[in-house]
C-alpha cells in the first residue's frame, strides 16, 4: 500500500487550505494538499463577482482570479508542495499517526503527516418542504457550479430562497446569464446580505419578499412552479399561499461547517449558532485541542473567503513553527491584526462573540 510522509497535510484546497500551504511551505515545511475536487481554489473558482475589503484581501478582484493568484503562490514552492486532486480524506487514526485517503474510487493509501491543517470548508444547508427532492430543486452552490464552472444555465425562471450574500450574488449572476429570477424570498424581516448586492438586483427589477418562504414545489415529475407564503414574526405561515411560475427552485439558506475529521480526531467541539454549527475549540493560532491539528476557514466557523485566507495563513505559520521551522513573527502579528480588522464594527459583532466562545 502506498504511504506518503510529509511535514504538513492540508485537508482541503480552497482559499484557507491554499493559504495555509503557502505559509507552511514558505517556512520550509514539506506540504501535501489533499483536495476532493478536480481543481484547487474551492468556491473561489465559481465566484465571478469582485471582493470587498482592503487591498491585502484582494479588494476589487474576482474570486476566480484570487484562486489563480493563490495557485501561483503555491507553485513557487515547487516540489515542496504536492497537490493531490480527486483525493478524499477518509479517516484519522491518531494512535498510529495515519490518515487514510482515496484517490477517486480506485486507490486507497496512507498519509503520515507530522501536523494536519483541516480546511474542509462547508456544506450547504437545505430546508424541508413537499417535493423538495424533485428535479429542479438546487442548492445555490450547485447553480454556481453549473453556470460558472461548466457554462450551463439551470433553467429559464428561478425562484431564489434566501437573501444572504450567496442568494443575492447568485441571483445577479443568473440575470447576467439571461435567466429570469421570479423573486428572492427571505424569511427574516431584513436581508442578510450586503446592501450593495441587494441594490444591484433591485435595479434589475427582481422583487425581494421579506418574511416569505417556500411552502412546496409544484409539479408532477419536475418543478413547474412553487407555492410561497408570508410569515409572521414567529416564522409561522399566514394568509393564503401564492403560486409562482418557475422551473428552478434555488436554496441559499446558509452553510454549516464540514467537521467530520475534527470529530474523528477527538478535537473538543462546541455548538456556536453565530458560527453556524459545531466548531472546534482553538487558540489564537488556530491550533485545536488536538496538539497536532489546526483548523482554518469555514470548518472553523462560517465567514467570508477573506477571513478564511487569513486564518489559513495563521494556521500554516503555527503548524510550521510547531515543527521547529523559523517563522516571521511580525508577519504573524500582521495577519492577526488583519483578521481583527475584518471582524470589526457592528457587522462583525456576532462573529466576534462566536469566536470568543471557542478561543482557548
Amino acid at each position: 500500500m502506498r504511504r506518503i510522509e510529509t511535514d504538513v497535510l492540508v485537508a482541503g484546497g480552497g482559499p484557507a487550505g491554499l493559504s495555509a500551504a503557502i505559509e507552511a511551505a514558505g517556512a520550509g515545511a514539506q506540504v501535501v494538499i489533499a483536495e476532493s475536487g478536480f481543481h484547487v481554489g474551492g468556491q473561489l473558482v465559481k465566484q465571478s463577482h469582485k471582493f470587498f475589503g482592503s487591498k491585502d484581501e484582494y479588494a476589487g478582484t474576482r474570486g476566480v482570479k484570487i484562486a489563480e493568484a493563490l495557485n501561483d503562490e503555491v507553485s513557487q514552492y515547487g516540489d515542496r508542495v504536492k497537490i493531490m486532486l480527486d483525493t478524499t480524506i477518509s479517516g484519522y487514526y491518531g494512535e498510529e499517526g495515519i490518515v487514510t485517503a482515496m484517490v477517486g474510487e480506485e486507490e486507497y493509501f496512507h498519509i503520515v503527516p507530522k501536523r494536519i491543517i483541516i480546511a474542509t470548508g462547508a456544506q450547504e444547508r437545505l430546508i424541508p418542504f413537499p417535493n423538495n427532492d424533485m428535479p429542479g430543486v438546487y442548492g445555490a452552490g450547485a447553480v454556481q457550479t453549473l453556470m460558472n464552472t461548466y457554462g450551463v444555465i439551470p433553467g429559464r425562471r428561478v425562484l431564489m430562497v434566501g437573501a444572504g450574500n450567496i442568494g443575492l450574488i447568485v441571483s445577479y449572476q443568473l440575470m447576467q446569464a439571461g435567466v429570469e429570477v421570479a423573486a428572492v424570498l427571505e424569511a427574516a424581516q431584513r436581508i442578510g446580505g450586503y446592501w450593495v448586492h441587494a441594490a444591484k438586483i433591485r435595479r434589475l427589477g427582481i422583487p425581494i419578499l421579506l418574511r416569505h418562504s417556500i411552502k412546496r414545489a409544484v409539479g408532477e415529475r419536475v418543478v413547474e412552479g412553487a407555492e410561497i407564503c408570508e410569515l409572521d414574526g414567529s416564522f409561522n405561515p399566514i394568509g393564503e399561499p401564492k403560486e409562482v411560475e418557475c422551473d428552478i427552485i434555488c436554496m441559499a439558506v446558509g452553510l454549516t461547517p464540514t467537521n467530520e475529521l475534527l470529530w474523528q480526531a477527538g478535537c473538543k467541539m462546541k455548538y456556536v449558532p453565530f458560527l453556524c454549527g459545531h466548531v472546534p475549540l482553538r487558540d489564537m493560532e488556530m491550533r485545536t485541542s488536538n496538539e497536532n491539528i489546526w483548523v482554518a476557514g469555514d470548518a472553523s466557523g462560517i465567514e467570508e473567503a477573506s477571513t478564511a485566507m487569513i486564518e489559513g495563513r495563521i494556521a500554516g505559520i503555527g503548524a510550521a513553527r510547531s515543527l521547529g521551522f523559523v517563522v516571521d513573527e511580525i508577519r504573524l502579528d500582521e495577519f492577526q491584526t488583519r483578521l481583527r480588522n475584518l471582524r470589526a464594527g457592528d457587522a462583525g459583532e456576532k462573529i466576534r462573540t462566536g469566536v470568543a466562545a471557542v478561543t482557548i
